[in-house]
C-alpha cells in the first residue's frame, strides 16, 4: 500500500511539473499583443540573479513641453541589447511583443519583451 501511495504522489508531481513546463512555454512562445514605441532610452542594465536579461526604460514624449510617459521593457537578445546601448541618446523606435501571465519574474520584470530596434530619424 506504501508504494502505491508513493507511486501515485510521484506521478502527480511529475503531471504537475510538466503541466507548469508546458504553461511556461505557451506564455513565453505566445503573443497577447505585438507593437512598436518610440522615444528615449532613459535607463538600460542587465539585471537577475539565474538568468540575466537586459532591463530598460523609455521615455516617449509626446509633445515639447509635455511630461514624458515612462514604459519599461525587457530585451532577451543581446544583440538587440548592443544595439540599444549602441543608440543611447537617440530617438529610437523599439518592437515588442507583449506575454500575458508569465508565472515568474526570471524571464524579464516586464511583459513587454523587445525583439528589434531601430533609429528614428527627424
Amino acid at each position: 500500500m506504501a508504494a502505491r501511495l508513493r507511486r501515485a504522489l510521484l506521478l502527480s508531481v511529475v503531471v504537475l511539473t510538466l503541466l507548469l513546463a508546458a504553461y511556461t512555454w505557451f506564455v513565453l512562445t505566445w503573443s497577447y499583443s505585438r507593437g512598436e514605441r518610440a522615444g528615449f532610452v532613459q535607463k538600460f542594465s542587465k539585471k537577475g540573479v539565474v538568468f540575466k536579461t537586459w532591463e530598460g526604460e523609455l521615455l516617449m514624449v509626446t509633445l515639447p513641453g509635455v511630461m514624458p510617459e515612462r514604459w519599461e521593457f525587457t530585451v532577451h537578445d543581446d544583440a538587440v541589447a548592443a544595439r540599444i546601448n549602441a543608440l543611447m541618446g537617440k530617438r529610437i523606435a523599439l518592437s515588442y511583443d507583449q506575454h500575458i501571465g508569465v508565472p515568474t519574474s526570471i524571464f524579464g520584470e516586464t511583459g513587454f519583451f523587445v525583439t528589434s530596434v531601430r533609429e528614428v530619424k527627424e
